[in-house]
């Protein structure tokens, strides 16, 4: 009789790691909202709020980003999830920065195309967080 033992891996996200990443999704999704909210009322203070929410965004995709270069550095057999991991972050903080800038323009000038990247934006950020969190808990028999 052969006995095997389940494994589970554990975490190699760090709890800070996790905290920056997860973070990234509201702030992305609540800037997506407030442009939602810039383009039915035409109020200028929701283009302003979706500006600072970039910025929050983007500092917790950045640190994230650095962590996920270190990700890639210390994987071992993992390395292809953490690439493709580190390519999702990277887009992410990319496609965020351009939002900005946009954000940054004149109100009226910074639509239809704010809206578009911050859609685009969030959607990376909720891939990103699926696929960083995605190596939690996986057992296998050895």
């Amino acid at each position: 009789m052969a006995v095997t033992a389940d494994r589970i891996h554990h975490s190699r996200l760090h709890p800070l790691h996790a905290v920056l990443l997860a973070g990234t999704i509201p702030l992305f999704l609540a800037a997506m909202l407030s442009d939602i909210a810039y383009a039915r009322t035409y109020q200028i203070q929701w283009n302003n709020f979706a500006s600072w929410l970039l910025a929050g965004g983007l500092v917790f995709c950045g640190l994230a980003l650095l962590w996920a270069i270190v990700d890639v550095v210390r994987a071992g057999d993992d390395r292809l999830r953490a690439l493709v991991y580190l390519v999702l972050v990277l887009a992410t903080w990319i496609l965020g920065f351009v939002d900005a800038l946009v954000h940054a323009k004149d109100a009226w000038a910074s639509m239809p195309e704010g809206l578009i990247l911050s859609m685009i934006v969030t959607v990376l950020a909720c891939a990103a967080t699926w696929v960083g969190f995605a190596r939690l808990g996986r057992g296998g028999a050895r």
